[in-house]
Order: C-alpha cells, then structure tokens, then sequence
C-alpha cells in the first residue's frame, strides 16, 4: 500500500452527500477510502459501500470497510476488533499508542492509524493527544497520523516527524476540494 492520505468517512459532517465528497476527494487525488457509518443497517452500509466502490475503483482507489467486515478491497479494524484468520485484502487497524502498532503489526495488519495527534473536533474528549513525538518512533508497518489533522500544515508536521502518510476525516468531508492541498504537503 503506497497512499500518503487515508479519508475516513463521516457522512454527519458532509455538506452534501456522502458520495458526492467521496467524488470529489477521489478527483482530488485520493486513492484509499474507509467507510465507517457502522451506525447504518447491514444492507444500507452495502449500499453505500457498493456507490463508494464505483467511484474509487475507475481511479485506481480502495475501499476498506471499518470494523470487522471486509469491504470490497479489505477491513480497518477498530483497536479492539479480532483480526480475521485469514483476512482478504488491505487490513488497516486503529491504535492509540506504539505498544498497539507493534500488536497491529505482529498479527500482520498492513498499516495503522495512530490517534490523536492533535485534539480533534471529529471525536472532541477522545483521550489527551499524543503529539508529534509519537510519530517519530521506529514501526514495522507504516504508521498514518489520524486525529486532529485538519490542515494541510498539520499534515506536514505528520510526515516531517516520522509519519507514512495521515488520515484525515473532518477536514475532508466538510471540504473535500482540500485533498490536492493535503496531499501536496504530505508528498514534497
């Protein structure tokens, strides 16, 4: 996997349509895309996966599902979510320190998001934030800074201190017409 910005999806702070955000983030650049919405019936969230999927696979782009549930192109599990036996595609987890990267890594996920970073206001009270001292760590698979990450100057920060890349939620789906800016800072 060689993506330096994960877009995690959060259909309540969108401007318009899910979909739509997704488009245009996918027009913007993005190439790695995870549904979360796990508050959404089975059949609805499959839906939703299965428009997502359209428009990312014409660009080259995945689509992971959150939670334990395999999308059509691999899961993000939760810290607390078992990792599958035999997983089928990208497996992604969620850890909130470098103790549970190196569990994430052992068990064979493909990447980790690290969070908070910085205080967020997608998920405001979601423990203290770990800094940029936290990226800068040495871990076997590639780390993505998720938490807080809502410029692309703090994106940078990211990757100027050890980060693979970042995971941007809020930012994106209230403008998605910021993924260029994020991922110019990630990439230079």
């Amino acid at each position: 996997m060689v993506t330096p910005l994960i877009v995690l999806t959060d259909r309540r702070q969108c401007t318009r349509p899910l979909p739509d955000v997704v488009a245009a983030a996918v027009d913007g650049g993005a190439r790695l895309v995870v549904l979360r919405e796990k508050d959404l019936p089975d059949g609805e969230r499959a839906a939703l996966a299965g428009r997502l999927h359209a428009v990312l696979a014409p660009a080259g782009g995945l689509l992971l599902l959150a939670g334990p549930t395999a999308g059509p192109d691999g899961r993000h599990l939760a810290a607390a979510d078992p990792m599958p036996p035999r997983p089928a595609g990208l497996v992604g987890r969620s850890c909130h320190d470098g103790g549970e990267v190196a569990v994430a890594a052992a068990e064979g996920a493909h990447y980790a998001t690290l969070s908070p970073v910085f205080p967020s206001l997608s998920k405001p009270g979601y423990g203290p934030p770990l800094g940029l001292s936290a990226l800068a760590q040495r871990f076997a698979i590639p780390v993505y800074a998720l938490g807080g990450v809502d410029t692309p100057e703090r994106a940078y920060a990211c990757v100027d201190n050890g980060a693979a890349g970042v995971a941007v939620m809020g930012a994106v789906m209230r403008d998605p017409g910021i993924v260029p800016a994020f991922l110019s800072a990630v990439t230079s």
